[in-house]
């Protein structure tokens, strides 16, 4: 949700922010904007809408400024609007601001400024931070070169709330300034030159070296130089970590969609996975110092995050049970804390978020610490918020990531927790090792059975065709499946906007088969050859009824009622939802192309969902 750029260097800011805005589409905005510093003034430019609709503004072109900040805003207080879209400025035009996050406390911080004399054109939160910092610039004697630092330092003193924030200021006009708090933010080094944005793909084109910046941390940026304090502006050290990702990472790469080139790299992601934690069937996972004595204490795990993560923690909860024999639970980030969870000292909980910055994941991590349990992250970004509050981080090697319907985090996260399932079991040795050692076997071949899957792809597109019209759609299965029937629900909804529901196959005739009429689709996963009887069993139930049925299997089915069958590769059970998911990305890219719809930044959601 939002996104940030900043530049401050020797070339035109303004190209390289709206360059950076683009490669932040996928993140969900609905107005843009930049600002840039024009000889002794800030120059404020934004409009609703898409990051192209800057182009249609006068002036826009005769920027020559070389500092400069940008942003795409997701509204959060106050209707989409170039009113309310960033940059904002402060009364006197002498502050510009972008920020990513929520003022909790705007409504007092906005009376306080009202009555001082302060005036509000938008109806956003962020407009009282450049407004604050005007106020305490106002208020400081000192006339030194930390002025400004020091006006900015006591404004997130008075902020509730998150923020990630890029300020601009016209006595300081060589100098920029970035903090963050609850929300991404990095910088990457330039020769002569330095870069600031809210994602790494933004920037990546530009440079591989970047600094991460902690919660609190306040940074002044000249062209030469990086300077980092903490909350009370006492000066502190970082370290420049370099980002293996190559900017191409970030590019189609000949594909029509960022999604659909993001299917087809899921045998790679899937090796890349595997390759970096399973070397000659030993598993091996770097910073994970977790004892057989721990894990024989522990009893209970949680396994915590929202939407596609979530399910790949449905879709791995039975490994952690059946192997490790511990009790599991997964549960919704935005619904853990709330509920008061029973956790202490005996619990695991482990977090899944791809891009790290989940702010419910992050609140519920949160949480259990202060209960006193241990806490891991799984994520695919490196140096993420989640993965420096988590007592352990273990990464998926998926890649950037860029549609925003997640395709290979959501197989590299499954793939991440069988492999961490399997390291478990190994220390715990409750379970004959012959079983593991046949899993290992298995997750080896993945990529191979994805890549024959992604081989033959006319028969899903086919079906696509048959049915994108559509309203309803209904998915089933059982077991696992049923964990996988839910994500491919889940991808339908978000690309296509047709309304669709998953159910456990069993639960059918417990009220859902109620909505089951002539000419309605139902897809059904079978991959299970203990339960694939009563799989069957449901599907002629609805056959009955008139619906079209889509089957996923592995198994022989000889059902000439059956509208489409999708054969996949044969795996062990625990692996299978990442090879049954494969069918239903594809199912939902290509109704969604068949409507003429933009699969990859799909409406009202975000990549990133930074508040809560």
């Amino acid at each position: 949700m939002c996104g940030i750029v900043g530049y401050i260097g020797n070339k035109k800011a303004g190209p390289i922010l709206i360059n950076g805005l683009l490669r932040l589409e996928y993140r969900g905005y609905d107005s843009a904007g930049i600002a840039t510093i024009e000889n002794d003034n800030i120059k404020v430019m934004k409009n609703k809408g898409r990051v192209n609709n800057l182009y249609e503004l006068d002036g826009i072109n005769n920027l020559v400024g070389t500092i400069g900040i940008a942003h795409t805003r997701w509204a959060t207080h106050g209707k989409p609007s170039k009113e309310n879209s960033h940059p904002h400025m402060d009364n006197s035009n002498s502050f510009a601001v972008v920020h990513n996050g929520i003022i909790e406390n705007y409504h007092e911080l906005k009376t306080f400024l009202i009555e001082k004399g302060y005036k509000f054109v938008s109806s956003t939160d962020t407009e009282v931070i450049p407004n604050l910092i005007h106020y305490y610039f106002s208020q400081d004697k000192l006339n030194d070169d930390k002025k400004v630092l020091r006006a900015v330092k006591n404004t997130c003193n008075s902020l509730k709330g998150s923020y990630a924030i890029e300020i601009l200021s016209k006595y300081n006009k060589d100098k920029m300034i970035v903090t963050r708090k609850d929300n991404p933010l990095v910088i990457g080094k330039g020769n002569g030159e330095n870069y600031i944005s809210s994602d790494i793909p933004a920037i990546l084109s530009y440079t591989k070296d970047f600094y991460l910046l902690d919660d609190n941390e306040i940074v002044e940026l000249s062209r030469d130089d990086v300077k980092f304090y903490n909350k009370e502006l006492r000066s502190i050290k970082k370290q420049v970590k370099s980002i293996e990702w190559g900017a191409l990472s970030a590019e189609k790469d000949g594909y029509d969609d960022f999604m659909l080139k993001e299917i087809y790299e899921q045998p790679k992601a899937i090796r890349e996975t595997v390759g970096a934690k399973l070397d000659n069937g030993h598993i091996e996972i770097d910073g994970l110092e977790i004892t057989k004595e721990y894990l024989e204490s522990i009893n209970k795990i949680y396994i915590v995050a929202c939407g596609t993560a979530m399910h790949a923690g449905v879709a791995t909860k039975s490994i952690f049970e059946r192997l490790c024999k511990i009790p599991v639970e997964v549960d919704i980030a935005s619904e853990f804390r709330y509920r008061n969870p029973l956790i202490d000292e005996k619990t695991l909980t482990i977090y899944v978020s791809q891009s790290g910055e989940t702010a419910d994941t992050i609140a519920a991590l949160k949480l259990a610490k202060l209960k006193g349990a241990k806490t891991l992250a799984i994520s695919n970004v490196i140096g993420s918020s989640i993965t420096r509050e988590a007592d352990y981080s273990i990464y998926t090697h998926a890649g950037p990531e860029i549609a925003v319907a997640s395709t290979k985090a959501y197989t590299s996260q499954v793939v991440l927790l069988n492999i961490l399932g399997m390291y478990f079991a190994e220390k715990l040795e409750r379970v004959d090792r012959d079983i593991i050692n046949k899993l290992k076997e298995d997750i080896f071949k993945l990529p191979t059975q994805v890549e024959e899957i992604l081989k033959d792809t006319n028969r899903i597109h086919k079906f696509a065709k048959k049915v994108y019209k559509e309203k309803d759609m209904f998915f089933l299965g059982r077991g696992t499946d049923y964990a996988v029937s839910m994500e491919g629900s889940l991808k339908l909804k978000e690309i296509s906007y047709i309304h669709s529901e998953s159910y456990a196959s069993g639960e059918l005739k417990h009220g859902p088969i109620a909505l089951i009429e002539n000419g309605v689709t139902v897809i059904a996963i079978m991959t299970n050859s203990e339960l694939v009887e009563k799989s069957i069993s449901n599907v002629e139930e609805v056959i009955t009824r008139g619906a079209k049925v889509f089957v996923i299997t592995s198994e022989e089915i000889d059902n000439d009622e059956i509208s489409e069958i999708i054969k996949i590769p044969k795996t062990n059970t625990f692996l299978s939802p990442i090879l049954s998911v494969i069918p239903m990305q594809l199912f939902a890219y290509y109704i969604s192309k068949e409507k003429g719809l933009d699969v990859d930044k799909p409406r009202n959601l975000a990549k990133s969902v930074t508040v809560e």
